[in-house]
């Protein structure tokens, strides 16, 4: 981008190539649905919408905003900002219903997808908490026209935390998916958050997407990594699809352990066999490495406790059998830590400086809002948390999700149980409310755990 600048091209965050803005190139641009699935409305979603439909894409682009009644929200919301664009985007609001065989949100794109218009040729999935760039259609686009043996394209997070340690714990949790950006563009998985599809593939459900989303789907975004795996078809990520995140102002504690279960409950949902083996393996392997990193740390507060100790009460070396191995394996955690740290502020750096340079209309990001030290808190608590919560959605094979409950069999969802006073008021991330009345108090994250803890020691009932 800064070389397309340097040679004179103004509009390098759209496209590389000056003369793809001349309107004959712009013509010839393919068709996009833009599928929205919604659930509540909190404080960044307007400023979300806005950035989704006021896109610089320059072929037929169409917006289906889909929620699950006319009691959410995110209805009266969406359809009043549609109300003053009503001359400028191709958009509309679809009532989705209830979903009774998958996920709220898997049906609310299933419908979605069955209203897109007839001569579509991609289908794009966002979530309502994304926040695009202008020219981040065009480039998904793009690169679907230049391979068109690509499956999915999709994109990945920056978390802009709000400053509570849950923020950065959730910030934390999502850094590991820009790993997809150090394979080349290819990668294995997905963020739901932002996935382009070939629109045929569920017009005539090609590698049996629709059915495999539709019939007992959780996840959507595991399920089509699956699906993928599963037929080998290809799987990218672009270098400018990563886009800002904002997370709520009052995130609190709580908030992110209900995201988490609900992040770690995906791995209990399977497709087929191999996926199963696949979703054991990185249920395994992801609890013995966050522990792994956690124990370290207990092991260098004994040495340093130690080493105290020694020194308060005034032993000499020649009084102690003391030995200053452990000290030893302490600073080099220290320097390992540090490490860690100077990486991952890098990254951010890169990541904050690219969403500067492809939104240069938009209010500037910058680096000075994190704290580091907290940031250092977050890895810590989330790797000792996420085992816990792992076993947890092991064991107990059922989660709520936004006030629904859903429970797993053989890796698919068969019940599905609704509350007007079941779940919380608002959701995790994004602090959205969902509408409901009369729900009991928020409890504590520590309450919260305690009852999880309770529950899990239950004995489980299952309708056959």
């Amino acid at each position: 981008m800064k070389d397309s600048m340097q040679r004179g091209n103004s509009f390098a965050f759209l496209c590389h190539d000056i003369t793809e803005l001349e309107h004959s190139n712009q013509l010839k641009r393919p068709s996009v649905s833009v599928v929205m699935p919604l659930k509540g409305f909190g404080e960044h979603n307007l400023h979300n919408w806005r950035s989704q439909i006021t896109s610089l894409y320059g072929g037929p682009l169409e917006f289906l905003f889909i929620v699950e009644s006319t009691d959410d929200p995110a209805y009266r919301a969406v359809s009043m900002l549609l109300s003053e664009l009503k001359d400028e985007v191709d958009a509309k609001v679809v009532v989705a219903g209830l979903s009774t065989t998958c996920s709220q949100k898997i049906h609310n794109q299933l419908v979605g997808v069955e209203k897109m218009h007839k001569d579509s040729k991609y289908v794009l999935f966002l979530d309502d908490d994304v926040r695009l760039h202008p020219g981040s259609i065009g480039a998904l686009t793009a690169e679907m026209e230049k391979n068109p043996d690509i499956f999915i394209q999709t994109g990945y997070p920056l978390d802009l935390p709000s400053g509570s340690l849950g923020s950065y714990c959730i910030y934390e949790y999502h850094m590991p998916c820009s790993m997809g950006f150090a394979t080349g563009g290819r990668t294995f998985f997905l963020w739901g958050g932002c996935m382009m599809m070939h629109a045929n593939d569920f017009r005539l459900d090609r590698y049996g997407v629709v059915t495999g989303l539709k019939n007992g789907g959780y996840s959507d975004d595991m399920t089509l990594a699956a699906i993928a795996g599963a037929h080998k078809r290809l799987i990218t990520s672009p270098p400018v699809a990563v886009f800002p995140h904002p997370l709520a102002s009052d995130l609190s504690f709580s908030r992110y352990w209900n995201y988490l279960r609900k992040q770690t409950f995906v791995l209990e949902s399977y497709t087929t066999k191999v996926n199963w083996i696949m979703n054991r393996a990185l249920f395994t392997t992801h609890c013995y490495l966050s522990w792994g990193l956690v124990t370290p740390y207990l092991m260098a507060i004994v040495h340093i406790t130690a080493a105290l100790r020694m020194y308060i009460k005034g032993y000499s070396i020649e009084e102690t059998t003391f030995t200053f191995g452990g000290l030893k394996l302490v600073s080099c955690l220290a320097a390992c830590t540090l490490i860690e740290l100077l990486s991952m502020w890098n990254l951010t750096r890169i990541e904050v400086h690219l969403c500067n340079m492809l939104s240069p209309e938009a209010p500037k990001l910058s680096l000075a809002s994190y704290n580091w030290g907290l940031v250092f808190i977050a890895i810590l608590v989330d790797n000792f948390l996420y085992p816990i919560s792992a076993f947890r959605s092991h064991f107990t094979q059922s989660i709520n999700w936004s006030g629904i409950r859903y429970h797993l069999k053989d890796g698919k969802i068969f019940k599905i149980e609704r509350s007007k006073d079941m779940g919380p008021v608002y959701t995790d991330l994004g602090g959205k409310h969902l509408g409901k009345k009369g729900a009991p108090p928020k409890l504590s994250f520590l309450s919260s755990l305690a009852r999880s803890l309770a529950q899990w020691r239950q004995p489980k009932k299952y309708d056959s």
